[in-house]
Formats: C-alpha cells, structure tokens, sequence
C-alpha cells in the first residue's frame, strides 16, 4: 500500500513538470509552406512622434543645400558621423497634427504615408527647385520593447525599418522554459488607438499572422506558464514540491499502519 502512495505522488509530480513536444517545438507543420510563396509586404508608416531622417543629395551640393536640415551649422542630411548624434536632432519630428516642417517646402502632412510615398511626393516637390535630386527617407526610432519570459527584458531598435517575430524573438535569446510560445501577445497602437493580437509561434500559421511583421513602438509580452506563474509563490522550486511530497508520503504512512 505504501508503495502504491508512493507512485500515485510521483506520477502527479512527473505530470506537474514536464512539458510536451506541442508546448515548446517552433513551426510545428512548416512542411506544408514548402513551395509556398509569401504574400505579406511590409512598410512602415509614419505616425506623430516618429522622427523621420530626410537626405537631399544633388550633383550640385549648393543647390541642394537649403533642403538640408540644419544643425550646429552642419546640414542635417549628411551622412557619415552625424547619424552617430541624438537621433531626435538629426530628424523631423511627427507633431501632434501629423506633420513636419520641412526647409522651403514648408508644411508637409506625412502621418498616414509609407517611406516610399514620403519619398515620391518630396522628390516631386524638390525637384521643382532641383531637377536632378534624389531624396532619401528613413525612420529614426524605429523600436520594439520586449517583456516576460524571454532571454532579455529590452528596447529593442531596428535599424533596417523592417523585423518580424523570429526575428526578434532570435535577437533577444530565444523564449525561454517558462515563456508560453503559442500565445505571444502583441500590443500595437495605430492612430490612437490600441489593438492586441496574438502569434502562436509553434505553428507554422504564424508566417501568415498579420503580426508576423512588427510596427514601431509595439509591445511584445511572453506570458510565463502555470508551472512559472506557481514558481512565484510559497512553492519556489521543485525541491519544494519533492519535500511536500515526501511529507505527505510519510503522513500516509503513519496513519495507515
């Protein structure tokens, strides 16, 4: 009888502690994608507080010159070491009404536009003054924070304008034992106004989320599991649960003789 106590608390114990193929594998049936072609594009679009880096580059420098943003005496535009400054004073900020107060042009509404439209429409407005102009157009604070139970608890910005969830999943040092892989929350804001979605990253549909992609200033939360939410209370460890259940053990014991 005691032998028998004894294997149902080790069984339940055993249960209690471990985690299946389902819970942890990534992209379970990724064998169905091959072949599969990808459908999904991805371009920012700027919103008010984005800083937005503008290059106006011409044969003649000169010309070119009063399109450039001004800081310290040296044009903002340039490359080289000055992207190595604050961001914020190498770019034009998104003010609450969505727009940007760009050299000569003045005035220019951008909240709602990708980079290659912002793009068109200065090059099509500068070229007016500059025939031979090529514009460049970047997001400066183009960023992702990161919380729970992955590798790193961060800010973490994206230099390339564009990262999606393996990616930053991969940048941060994976999800860690005690993350929930198939309910990542992701929290992103859009004109004011929040929305949550969720990506399940152990099945191969998360190629075809619509949050497959990242947007600035979204917010990443992996959930801990039952096991880690249960960590955090009077039972810290498994040792814990191994002397609850041999004080049990030897309870049932006594009693029974």
């Amino acid at each position: 009888m005691t032998f028998k106590y004894f294997i149902i608390v080790f069984s339940i114990f055993l249960l209690t502690s471990c985690s299946t193929r389902k819970e942890i594998v990534y992209f379970q049936g990724a064998e169905q994608l091959d072949g599969t072609q990808n459908l999904m594009e991805f371009e920012p679009v700027f919103e008010v507080n984005d800083i937005i880096y503008v290059r106006v580059t011409s044969m003649n420098e000169v010309v070119a010159a009063p399109f450039q943003m001004q800081t310290g005496g040296q044009a903002g535009g340039g490359g080289g070491g000055g992207m190595q400054r604050n961001p914020s004073l190498m770019g034009y900020m998104v003010d609450v009404n969505g727009n940007i107060q760009f050299p000569v042009l003045g005035e220019i509404e951008v909240a709602g536009k990708s980079r290659s439209e912002l793009e068109a429409y200065l090059t099509k407005e500068i070229r007016r003054y500059v025939t031979d102009a090529v514009v460049a157009v970047r997001l400066l604070n183009f960023r992702v924070i990161v919380l729970g139970e992955s590798g790193a608890t961060t800010v973490v910005p994206v230099e390339n304008e564009r990262i999606s969830i393996p990616e930053l999943i991969a940048s941060v040092g994976d999800i860690t034992y005690n993350g929930i892989r198939d309910k990542i929350m992701i929290i992103r804001e859009v004109d004011g106004v929040r929305s949550v979605g969720y990506v399940d990253m152990t099945s191969a549909d998360v190629f075809n989320n619509p949050y497959y992609y990242l947007k600035q200033n979204d917010i990443v939360y992996v959930e801990p599991t039952l096991r880690q939410v249960k960590s955090a209370g009077w039972i810290t460890n498994w040792q814990g649960l191994v002397s609850i259940a041999t004080t049990a053990l030897s309870l049932i014991i006594l009693f029974t003789r």
